[in-house]
């Protein structure tokens, strides 16, 4: 087995782990991004407001994803 396939292999056991991390922890990392997006809104005097919600929209997104990946990547209603 060659680098390439050891790195492969490795990858993808830390994505099944992060996956798992984050179907047990969504709620927190959604506080967490809330709670990031709204200080930084804050800071910029809300100039950013509307990327600043994309953004954490696709953060949040992403993170679905990531937690559903067992389900076919439907959501919790297996929608």
């Amino acid at each position: 087995m060659g680098l390439l396939d050891n790195l492969k292999a490795k990858a993808g056991q830390l994505k099944g782990k992060a996956g798992d991390l984050a179907n047990q922890h969504g709620d927190k990392i959604e506080r967490g991004l809330d709670k990031a997006a709204k200080t930084v809104d804050t800071k910029t005097k809300g100039k950013y407001s509307g990327k600043i919600e994309n953004g954490t929209g696709k953060a949040k997104g992403a993170l679905d994803r990531l937690a559903h990946k067992d389900d076919g990547g439907k959501g919790p209603q297996g929608q």
